[in-house]
């Protein structure tokens, strides 16, 4: 901000301030869906006009930067309670203490709850600040650059605020926001860049057919070039990436405390609902992985996880269709992260603000938790809607739903085999599920294992042994908690998404009810049944658990009129071999067959032991094996060659790849004695340099010798320049250190250059 500049005239000013401020609202105004409907626009035009107002007056009256800012601070802090604070307020504009500290901290606090709660996020607490303080803050800014910098190309950069208003939409937006990406663009750049140009003085007649040319392509790139480039990648979105603080994973299955709901005083109240529809369940927890320990919660990320919580908003969106309530719950002596939840809900309305923030829900399956905790007189109403649960008949031959679920893993064999045996006769999904439930609830008895309280003996648990032992004893009995696993089991292993929940079913009365209308439910509501989902109604609940009333008696072992499923038993194994006759049998056999490990000897264990862990030493080390061995192949090939001549170049070469090893290399088209230079150059300043420069000019020389002269070195003369080879490259090597000497050994360097020589010889060859 420029402290003295001249204001701009009346009309220019005015022209200046409409093209910023649109510009600025078309870019903020995908932030209403964020904010659900029309609850932020007084945030969003309260903030553009004070904005203006605050950049217009100063303008006029030429106030300092720092007036500015300071007129600026007080207007937030003043207009922010009716505007981004109203709650705080009295009478819904007079600001109070409470809003002044609600406003302070929201200009911290405000950007981590638009990201982490889901959209709808309503207007609750400070959440209109970003709003609020991003249209102020960007107005005022952009018309004081456009009216008081000195230098048309600094106002013109005022320009740039609604592009990072734009940006700033983006990160606290959603994926599918309510103006297009590709029309706000294209509308900024159409309206910025021909406003800049005019404002910096660029813009001339000479020049509006290159700039109309300009906003041509421009509007062309971002209405069809953008689409076709990126149409194939998802719109990155800050929300979608946060991971919520919350992970169930941290807690023991719900389902496991079944229990210990049934082992509680009858009389103890768990909690208080007001507002319950008829026929409606309390659901506490929703779990749809099996470990072949427990059911629990899974936290895979999905659209569908069951342990995917988030914050929500005042409002949350659900496509579910059925009966609307609102329900009231009290807290009594639940204990848990877990909050007691109805249908699916639409908005929370929580009284004590440390459970509020730390409340999170899933929509996926309408559970809720509180990360620090339920207590003794939490009390929220629930706005929910009870999507109503169609019949066999209704669901027809529809087929499952199509829902990705993390597979069960350690499922008994006996989950496959009496599922496919119970519903061979069954022919649509819905009558397998029907007929699953069916056979489980007529077929078992029920008992919660309480023997002190006379009950059948069973026991706790879900895990594979309990699993095994319901479905394959001569009596099948449990409760809730076997029962429903089991099903969930055997739908999921028909190819049916399955879950198991965990929550409480009130028995309304009239000794129930209390007078205001509210159920007390206790233990011995606690209830767990199995979600099944199907393709057009959504996920329909189904009871295997028998009645209370269906026990075994003490006298009564036999199984039930229809027996459990049969299983196929493998034929007789074949008979052993006839004796022969004159074999001797009173004779005892000798077992020739192997010693178990226990009873080998200790150098035979050892023996194994060394070949086991060798196998990976020898695959780790086999490659460095083969590049010695091709080098040692390479060599002998060289020196055992019929031509004379030859093995002597062959020595010298053999000396030029040992230098490439080393990392001295000579160069490709150097002769013998430029490379020899090259050689003792390279080593003149390392430990047995001398020796290296006398041996290897000797060498180029005596190479020289032997290939160009008529007569042909005799073989004592072939074996004396050979040892002498392998004296300079042992001087060499000694010249560096032991690492350098164990990488020149398996290094491929020479092998490489060796294969390009003999490519390039064949091709030179074929040219002549």
């Amino acid at each position: 901000m420029t402290t003295a500049a001249r204001p701009r005239s009346l009309r220019a000013g005015s022209t200046d301030t409409a093209v910023l401020v649109a510009m600025l609202g078309l870019a903020l105004l995908p932030l209403l869906s964020v904010y659900g409907e029309q609850a932020a626009v007084p945030a969003l035009v309260g903030g553009l006009a004070l904005g203006v107002a605050v950049a217009g007056v100063g303008a006029w009256r030429r106030w300092s930067a720092v007036t500015v800012v300071a007129v600026l601070v007080l207007v937030f802090f003043v207009a922010g309670g009716p505007l981004a604070a109203p709650n705080s307020t009295i009478a819904g504009f007079l600001p109070t203490p409470s809003t002044i500290t609600e406003l302070a901290s929201g200009l911290a606090s405000t950007w981590k709850q638009m990201l982490t709660l889901q959209p709808p996020v309503g207007t609750s607490g400070t959440l209109l600040v970003a709003m609020f303080s991003m249209a102020l803050a960007g107005a005022a800014i952009a018309v004081t650059l456009a009216l008081r910098a000195r230098r048309p190309a600094v106002a013109a950069s005022a320009a740039l605020l609604p592009v990072v208003a734009v940006v700033g939409a983006i990160v606290l937006g959603t994926r599918t926001p309510s103006i297009p990406p590709v029309l706000t663009g294209t509308v900024l750049a159409v309206v910025l860049l021909p406003w800049a140009a005019w404002r910096s003085g660029g813009l001339r007649a000479r020049r509006l057919v290159s700039t109309t040319m300009l906003l041509v392509v421009a509007v062309a790139a971002g209405t069809f070039g953008a689409p076709a480039v990126v149409a194939s990648t998802e719109r990155f979105v800050v929300r979608d990436e946060i991971v919520p603080p919350f992970d169930p994973r941290d807690y023991p299955s719900p389902l496991s405390a079944f229990r210990d709901f049934v082992k509680q005083d009858a009389d103890t109240p768990l909690f208080t609902v007001a507002g319950l529809p008829d026929g409606a369940r309390v659901r506490l927890a929703t779990m749809d992985r099996y470990d072949g320990i427990v059911w629990n919660v899974a936290g895979d990320g999905s659209a569908e996880a069951s342990g995917e919580f988030r914050r929500v908003g005042d409002v949350i969106e659900t496509s579910a269709r059925g009966q609307q309530a609102k329900v009231t719950i009290r807290v009594e002596d639940l204990q848990g992260v877990w909050l007691p939840t109805v249908g699916q809900a639409t908005s929370f309305d929580v009284t004590d603000p440390a459970a509020a923030n730390g409340l999170r829900y899933n929509d996926a399956t309408g559970a809720a938790v509180v990360t620090e905790g339920v207590h003794r007189g939490l009390t929220y109403e629930v706005d929910v809607i009870v999507p109503p649960v169609a019949d066999a008949e209704t669901v027809g031959r529809a087929p499952a739903a199509d829902i990705a679920q993390p597979a069960p893993s350690g499922v008994p064999d006996i989950v496959s085999i009496t599922a496919a045996d119970v519903a061979r006769d069954a022919g649509s999904p819905v009558q397998i599920a029907s007929a699953l439930s069916s056979w489980l609830n007529e077929q078992g008895y029920f008992s919660h294992g309480n023997v002190d309280a006379g009950d059948y003996p069973s026991l706790s648990g879900h895990g594979a042994d309990r699993v095994t032992s319901l479905l394959g004893a001569d009596v099948m009995v449990g409760d809730g908690e076997q029962y429903a696993a089991a099903l969930a089991l055997m739908a999921r292993d028909m190819g049916l998404p399955a879950r198991v929940v965990l929550g409480f079913v009130p028995s309304i009365d009239a000794d129930g009810e209390s007078a205001d209308g509210s159920t007390t439910v206790t233990g011995k509501d606690i209830q767990a049944w199995v979600e099944i989902a199907f393709q057009g109604y959504g996920w329909l609940p189904f009871d295997p658990t028998p009645p209370p009333e269906q026990t075994p008696q003490e006298n009564d072992r036999e199984k039930q009129s229809e027996p459990n499923p049969q299983v196929v038993q493998p034929p007789p194994p074949p008979p052993g071999d006839v004796t022969p006759p004159d074999e001797d049998t009173e004779q005892p056999q000798v077992d020739d067959s192997e010693p178990t490990d226990d009873e080998a000897p200790l150098w035979l264990r050892v023996t194994r032991l060394a070949g086991v862990v060798s196998i990976p030493l020898v695959v780790l080390v086999s490659p460095f094996v083969v590049i010695v061995l091709l080098k040692v192949r390479r060599r002998r090939r060289r020196r055992r060659t019929a031509d004379p001549v030859a093995r002597v170049a062959g020595g010298w070469d053999e000396l030029l790849d040992a230098a490439r090893d080393l990392r001295h290399p000579t160069g490709g088209l150097a002769t013998r004695n430029e490379s020899a230079r090259a050689l003792a150059a390279s080593f003149e300043d390392v430990p047995d340099g001398a020796l290296v420069a006398s041996r290897v000019g000797a060498l180029a020389r005596s190479a020289d010798r032997a290939v160009f002269s008529p007569a042909t070195p005799a073989p004592e003369q072939v074996a004396a320049y050979w040892s002498d080879v392998q004296v300079a490259v042992a001087a060499m090597a000694h010249s560096v250190g032991w690492r350098r000497r164990v990488r020149a050994r398996v290094s491929t360097v020479s092998l490489r250059d060796e294969k390009r020589r003999r490519r390039a010889a064949r091709r030179s060859t074929a040219r002549r």
